[in-house]
C-alpha cells in the first residue's frame, strides 16, 4: 500500500512517529548513503498507529552486521551485539534504544526449538515471516513509504490477529507465536481470527519444541496485559496451557466452596482481573501479584473433599497450593525471588478468614503482619481480590472486616514497630545471661524469646531476662 492511499489519520500517525523520532531519518540517510535500504518495521510502526509508541525502535535493513555496525560507527552513542546470530545489532542514541536487523527468511525444520537463520533479500520476504499482519508494516526512512503487503492496517482497525502466511505455516515455524497471539489478546484486547483459532488448537502440542524460557517470557507479558483474563482463557481453550501450565485447566471442573454456583477456574479468573484493577490503580501491573492470584487455589483439586452432608471442602489447599505454585514456576524458569514471593502469598491468602467474627487477639495481627514480611501490601490486596461473591450484603462485610484489620495492624503497628519483629534481646545478650557459646542452644532461646514477643508484643529488659532464665530452667540448664 502506499502512502497516497493511507487515511488522513493514518499518515498523520505515521508523520508523528517519525516527528517524535528524527533520529529514524537520521540514520536512513545514513544507510543510505551507504547504498543500503532500511525501514522502521513491526511494533514500532503497530504501536505509532495505536498512538502508544515507546523509546524502542525496530529497523529491518539489507544491510548484513559487519555493514550495519559501519554504518553506526561514529554516529551512535553505544553499540551491541548480543542478537547478532540473529542478524540484529543494537544501538542507543540521545535516549532511544534501536535495533536494527537484517532482512530475514529462515527455516524451521520443526523439530528443533531454533531457527536455521538465513539472511533475506527484500522486505516482502522479510514481513512476510513476521508473526501476524498487524507486525508486519514498515515505513522507509528517509522516504517515508508505507509498505503493507498484507493487510496488517485493515487488521489493526478490526482489532484482529491474523498471519501473514498459512496460520499452520507461521505457527509451525515458530510454536510461540501461538502464546504470542494470547498474548496480543490481552495486551492489545484484539479478536483472533478463526483460521488463527483453528491452527493454536490443532498445533498446541508443538508448543512443547519451545524452552521454558522462551514460554515464560512470552506468559509474563500476556500477564501484565491490561485484560490478561482474554489470555488466559485463549490458552486454556485452545489447550496451549495444559503443555506448561495443566494446573490451571485442572481447575475447571472443580467446585468452589465460598460460591458452589461457579466453579474454581471462573473464580480464579475474577481474582485475577479482580488483582489487575489493584495493581494498576497502585502504579502498574505486578507480575508477582498476579502469578499469585492465578495460582493461589491450585492447590484445590488434591485436597477436594466430600462430606457425609455432599458439602465440599479443599482443607489446607493453600498449604498444598503454595508448593505446587512453586514447583510449577521452577519449571517454567521464574528467578527465585519471584517464586518465594508468590509462594508466601498462595500460602497466606486464607489466614484472613475468620477475622471477622472476633477470633484475632494482638498475637494472631503480630503473626499475620510478621509472616507476610515484605509481601504484606501485595496480601491486601490478593486477598480483597480473593472475594469474589455475589452477595453484595457478604462483599460489604467481608470489605469492612479487611478495612478493620488494616486500622488495627496500622495502630499496632504505629505503638511495637511490626515491620521489624525481633525477640527483646539479642544473641549476644542471650550468651551473656546464660554462659553458653554461640550454638544451636542460642537459635533455639533466640526463637523463643520472639515468640513471646509475638504473643505478647514488646517486653521490658527485666521481663525479657526473667522470661529467658525461666525456659533456661525448663531446660534444664
Amino acid at each position: 500500500m502506499s502512502s497516497s492511499r493511507l487515511s488522513h489519520a493514518q499518515r498523520n500517525a505515521v508523520a508523528e512517529l517519525l516527528r517524535v523520532s528524527p533520529i529514524a531519518d537520521e540514520l536512513g540517510r545514513r544507510f543510505q548513503a551507504a547504498g543500503h535500504q532500511l525501514h522502521l518495521v513491526g511494533g514500532s510502526v503497530r504501536d505509532a498507529l495505536l498512538g502508544r509508541l515507546g523509546d524502542d525502535l525496530d529497523f529491518c535493513t539489507d544491510a548484513h552486521p559487519d555493514q550495519t555496525l559501519a554504518v553506526l560507527k561514529g554516529w551512535a552513542e553505544a553499540t551491541w551485539e548480543t542478537g547478532r546470530e540473529f542478524g540484529t545489532i543494537g544501538a542507543q542514541k540521545k535516549g532511544l534504544r534501536l535495533e536494527i536487523t537484517t532482512y530475514r527468511a529462515e527455516v524451521y525444520d520443526g523439530v528443533t526449538r531454533n531457527p536455521d537463520v538465513r539472511y533475506g533479500t527484500s522486505l516482502h520476504e522479510d514481513l512476510m515471516r513476521r508473526d501476524f499482519t498487524v507486525n508486519a508494516m514498515a515505513v522507509s526512512v528517509p522516504e517515508h513509504r508505507f509498505e503493507d503487503p498484507f493487510g496488517g492496517l485493515d487488521d489493526l482497525a478490526a482489532r484482529l490477529i491474523r498471519t501473514p502466511s498459512s496460520p499452520s505455516s507461521s505457527f509451525g515455524d515458530d510454536p510461540l507465536r501461538m502464546l504470542r497471539a494470547a498474548r496480543f489478546a490481552a495486551q492489545l484486547r484484539f479478536t483472533v481470527d478463526p483460521s488463527v483459532l483453528v491452527a493454536m488448537i490443532e498445533m498446541a502440542a508443538d508448543l512443547n519444541r519451545i524452552t521454558a524460557e522462551r514460554i515464560r517470557d512470552e506468559f509474563s507479558k500476556l500477564m501484565l496485559g491490561v485484560d490478561p483474563v482474554t489470555g488466559l482463557r485463549l490458552l486454556v481453550d485452545t489447550g496451549l496451557a495444559q503443555h506448561f501450565l495443566p494446573e490451571l485447566v485442572g481447575l475447571k471442573l472443580e467446585i468452589d466452596e465460598h460460591a458452589q454456583h461457579k466453579d474454581v477456574y471462573e473464580h480464579t479468573l475474577k481474582v485475577v482481573s479482580n488483582a489487575a484493577t489493584f495493581d494498576t490503580a497502585d502504579g502498574g501491573p505486578d507480575l508477582v501479584l498476579r502469578l499469585a492470584a492465578l495460582l493461589h487455589d491450585i492447590g484445590k483439586p488434591a485436597t477436594k473433599a466430600v462430606g457425609p452432608d455432599g458439602g465440599v471442602s479443599f482443607h489446607h489447599h493453600e498449604l498444598v497450593g503454595a508448593r505446587m505454585a512453586k514447583a510449577r514456576l521452577r519449571a517454567m524458569r521464574y528467578p527465585k525471588e519471584i517464586i518465594a514471593a508468590v509462594a508466601s502469598l498462595v500460602a497466606l491468602h486464607l489466614r484472613f478468614y475468620g477475622y471477622g467474627r472476633g477470633e484475632w487477639t494482638d498475637s494472631a495481627v503480630r503473626r499475620y503482619v510478621t509472616d507476610a514480611g515484605d509481601q504484606l501490601a501485595r496480601l491486601h490486596k490478593l486477598t480483597r481480590s480473593d472475594c469474589t461473591t455475589r452477595n453484595k450484603r457478604k462483599a460489604a462485610q467481608l470489605a469492612a472486616d479487611y478495612d478493620a484489620l488494616e486500622r488495627r495492624i496500622a495502630a499496632i503497628e504505629a505503638a511495637e514497630d511490626l515491620a521489624r519483629v525481633r525477640p527483646d534481646l539479642d544473641g549476644n545478650a542471650i550468651m551473656e545471661l546464660l554462659g553458653v557459646p554461640p550454638g544451636p542452644l542460642v537459635g533455639k532461646a533466640w526463637r523463643h524469646l520472639k515468640e513471646l514477643r509475638l504473643e505478647r508484643g514488646p517486653l521490658s529488659h527485666d521481663e525479657a531476662v526473667e522470661e529467658l532464665r525461666r525456659w533456661a530452667a525448663e531446660q534444664g540448664l
